[in-house]
């Protein structure tokens, strides 16, 4: 039984990935509705304090960095740039239930892509629970008040490159024999550089909405504090995995979800049909049933493994 101090880091982790990971979604939306805050320009912000973040973590020895040519990360940089814009544009453009309901669509997305692209086989059990998920989302879209077309194209945009970006961070992290943070020190950075370049041509530089504003204080000091709070959600998502375990992290990722839900009803006063908390109920029994069916593999694998001469 691990030492009493152990327990209270492990449970101190898990409270601030809690509270960072809800707050990034509801800070992010209170500055798209409040303040009008350019998207790409709120993601650069977000990579730029990111990177400084984990230039602090080499500093305080928490990794090691790996010298990798940056060439063989260029389009991974690029789809990190399109899944963070597209994501946050969703957020802006749609209500929070809707926005966190099409992120659920990454892994149906995912399954097809390495399907059809990688030759992966999956399981006739997990192929069933993306049965629920999807039928779960679509429902809960069908019945959105507050549905639109712009706020669909780029929920649907998000979840492909949002794909396509989890499927390549998998394969670069086996291919470089680089672990997360190892990656995202130059991933990161190079990231920032891309999107440095075209923000001036797709968000004004000045007057009402551009990025040298005017900008009032408290504006400013949320953008930040969205900021500090992202970088926050990916430290303490490897520092997590790290010291429980990939079944603890997924679990408890099903209960920030449910809180996501509720706190966007709560908060911004989404309107919520009978209908659509029937999507949401069947959208979440399929990601319970997904992750259920994909650690069991995973330890029935393990086990085979260990059994062999």
């Amino acid at each position: 039984m691990p030492p009493l101090s152990a327990n209270r880091r492990i449970a101190a982790g898990l409270l601030v990935n809690l509270l960072a990971s809800i707050c990034i979604v509801f800070i992010n939306k209170w500055i798209y509705v409040h303040y009008g805050f350019p998207n790409m320009t709120l993601t650069l912000v977000h990579f730029l304090v990111t990177w400084l973040g984990i230039l602090v973590c080499h500093q305080m020895d928490v990794f090691a960095p790996k010298s990798l040519p940056l060439r063989r990360i260029v389009w991974l940089a690029l789809s990190f740039c399109g899944f963070v814009v597209f994501t946050n544009l969703s957020l802006q453009n749609n209500a929070v239930g809707t926005y966190q309901l099409a992120k659920a669509m990454t892994t149906p997305a995912i399954v097809l892509i390495q399907t059809c692209c990688y030759r992966q086989t999956f399981s006739t059990r997990i192929k069933l629970t993306l049965v629920p998920i999807t039928l779960g989302v679509i429902l809960n879209s069908c019945y959105d008040v507050r549905f639109n077309l712009l706020g669909t194209v780029f929920a649907a945009l998000g979840v492909v490159v949002t794909s396509f970006y989890q499927v390549w961070v998998g394969a670069k992290q086996h291919e470089l024999q680089v672990n997360s943070m190892q990656l995202l020190y130059y991933q990161a950075p190079l990231s920032s550089a891309f999107l440095l370049g075209v923000v001036p041509v797709f968000e004004p530089l000045t007057g009402d909405g551009g990025i040298f504003g005017p900008w009032s204080l408290p504006a400013l000091l949320t953008v930040l504090l969205s900021g500090l709070v992202a970088f926050l959600v990916n430290l303490s998502i490897y520092w997590i995995i790290g010291n429980t375990s990939a079944v603890t992290y997924n679990m408890f990722g099903h209960f920030k979800f449910c809180i996501t839900l509720i706190g966007g009803y709560l908060l911004f006063h989404d309107p919520l049909s009978l209908n659509q908390a029937l999507g949401i109920l069947c959208t979440l029994v399929g990601i319970l049933s997904y992750t259920h069916f994909k650690l069991a593999e995973q330890e029935e694998s393990k086990s085979r493994l260990a059994q062999r001469p």
